[in-house]
């Protein structure tokens, strides 16, 4: 019988990453880069940030399932064999595409399709801690990729201010984009202590 997936090891990998990027950016801000090139990289930071974070909530997600099928058979009304591989509990959660969802509300709303609300997972990003980091993690990455005017009045609401110019010029200055990354250290110990397995 295969190992079952552990999300301890799902959240240690995510830290890796962040620890990753968190260099990437010392290394930019120590260089002789240009002020726009600073600021695209530091685009280039969030995007990839949020991608380590997507990555973490679906192998979360996964791993629920993977380790106990109760949990979507509670959800959805459908008994499930005991043991489902990883790749059935991929296309259970994605149906075959993209990790979906839209910020902090829908990856939650997202959880509930496949565990119950009182599920430590649900619980973990629900914590109020996590709702303005998240909420900006998203929207940065948003605005970041697409430069949108929706993105902009996403990330302004987000960030509480009347004018950004860019997600890179807001994330560079002030220690905002360190405390961006810490905040989700926080959320991947979290998710490491709360997890059973």
């Amino acid at each position: 019988m295969p190992r079952k997936k552990s999300g301890r090891k799902a959240a240690c990998v995510f830290r890796s990453k962040l620890d990753r990027i968190e260099a990437f950016v010392s290394e930019v801000a120590a260089s002789p880069l240009s002020d726009q090139a600073c600021t695209w990289a530091y685009e280039a930071a969030i995007i990839k940030t949020s991608v380590a974070f997507e990555h973490l909530m679906l192998d979360c997600i996964v791993t629920a399932i993977n380790n106990d099928t109760e949990t979507i058979a509670h959800t959805t009304g459908v008994a499930f064999p005991k043991h489902l591989t990883d790749e059935v509990c991929y296309y259970l959660v994605t149906g075959g595409g993209f990790f979906d969802f839209r910020g902090r509300d829908g990856l939650i709303k997202k959880f509930k399709d496949f565990v119950a609300d009182e599920h430590w997972l649900v619980q973990v990003v629900k914590k109020p801690k996590y709702k303005t980091p998240l909420n900006r993690l998203f929207a940065l990455r948003n605005f970041a990729a697409h430069e949108s005017r929706v993105g902009k009045r996403a990330l302004l609401a987000t960030v509480d201010q009347t004018r950004v110019s860019s997600a890179g010029t807001w994330l560079k200055t002030q220690g905002r984009f360190e405390k961006l990354l810490s905040d989700l250290h926080n959320l991947a110990d979290d998710i490491e202590t709360s997890w059973p397995y």
